[in-house]
């Protein structure tokens, strides 16, 4: 039930004891004479003297056994708390630069899975070949794919520039090759069948306001009342991808749907609430209306969120709306990263004729 072994804590000799974290067990170890919690070393320690070694049936040993014959898992624990005051250092960094909550948690969650990896390893010697061995026995071991590898790429070098006295050539971390993937696009009839799928107001609206705008999931959901102009006939997009905000217009179609849906839901906070007032709506919530929305609508593709966007872009290159308006719609830094709906869309490649049909 109980495991115990002498340590040194805080300068002071003490009786490290590990158990299961069970209520009952807790509420006994409190009693004891001298008992604490250490959140360094994730456990329950005690004073050293003969009372409490005979009561966990500790043998004596000598100063030098009890500093260098620290059993493995005491120097995993010691491990894992000097890495996770890295990861705090590199978040604290990231919150003082203004990163998005969610690059902070995908950084710090990939830093985590990282500094794991190399168990045992202080962050400090850490080099290129290990690196290397990182992606090798884990990033190809598990089949992960090469956006996962860039984003631990991006988080790595930070860490190093910022955290660490870098001892890694940084310059010289592998960086997987872009993938050439085309968005995924639905047609301007799977895009009507799936957004007259919903009976409900609310679902409908979302859905509808992310295709004819272009949005991504996030905001949508950030969305607020007053970024609604009706007048000018436009929405104000607050905070987006990379702290941008801007600007997108809105249809009278899209802006009689969103007067009927305030009317019947007089939203507080946030211009999509979920059940608790003042809070947004689900994200995974909305996904779920998505999926429903598909299936209602006979469509079987794998349909996230996100291909309402893409559609809205490709749609609008349909139309002949120049790329450059579409790159400001979006949100998008550069126009390379708008450029690729070219190669999705079926204007052109419609008036090409197949020399099939001249045989």
């Amino acid at each position: 039930m109980f495991t115990a072994t002498l340590i040194t804590h805080k300068e002071q000799k003490r009786i490290a004891v590990y158990f299961d974290k069970k209520d009952e067990l807790i509420e006994r170890f409190k009693k004891l004479p001298g008992a604490r919690w250490s959140a360094t070393l994730k456990c329950w320690h005690l004073p050293d003297n003969e009372a409490y070694r005979k009561q966990f049936n500790i043998e004596a040993t000598t100063p030098t056994e009890e500093t260098n014959a620290k059993p493995e898992w005491l120097k995993t624990q010691q491990y894992r708390y000097e890495a996770s005051k890295h990861i705090e250092s590199f978040k604290r960094y990231l919150r003082s630069k203004r990163y998005s909550t969610n690059t902070i948690k995908t950084y710090t969650d990939a830093l985590y899975v990282f500094l794991s990896f190399f168990n045992g390893k202080q962050p400090e010697d850490i080099e290129n070949n290990d690196i290397i061995t990182f992606n090798n026995e884990y990033i190809f071991a598990k089949k992960l794919s090469a956006s996962y590898q860039n984003q631990m790429v991006n988080a790595v070098k930070l860490f190093f520039n910022t955290v660490i006295n870098k001892k890694i050539e940084l310059e010289k971390v592998h960086r997987p090759k872009r993938e050439k993937a085309l968005p995924n696009v639905l047609s301007k009839e799977e895009v009507k069948k799936i957004l007259e799928a919903p009976r409900n107001l609310k679902h409908k609206t979302m859905l509808s306001l992310i295709y004819s705008c272009g949005l991504r999931c996030g905001e949508l959901l950030a969305l607020k009342p007053e970024h609604v102009d009706s007048k000018r006939k436009l929405l104000i997009i607050k905070n987006a991808k990379g702290g941008k905000d801007r600007i997108v217009p809105l249809s009278e179609k899209i802006l009689e749907m969103l007067r009927l849906y305030y009317r019947a839901n007089k939203p507080k906070t946030f211009l999509f609430e979920g059940q608790f007032v003042g809070r947004p709506y689900d994200a995974r919530s909305l996904q779920q209306v998505l999926k429903l929305s598909i299936n209602k609508a006979g469509i079987y593709k794998p349909v996230t969120l996100h291909w309402l966007r893409h559609s809205y872009a490709t749609h609008l290159l349909e139309n002949g709306i120049d790329l450059r308006y579409i790159q400001e719609l979006l949100g998008h830094n550069s126009s390379r990263t708008t450029e690729i709906y070219t190669h999705v869309s079926t204007k052109n490649l419609q008036k090409i004729v197949s020399p099939f049909d001249y045989l």
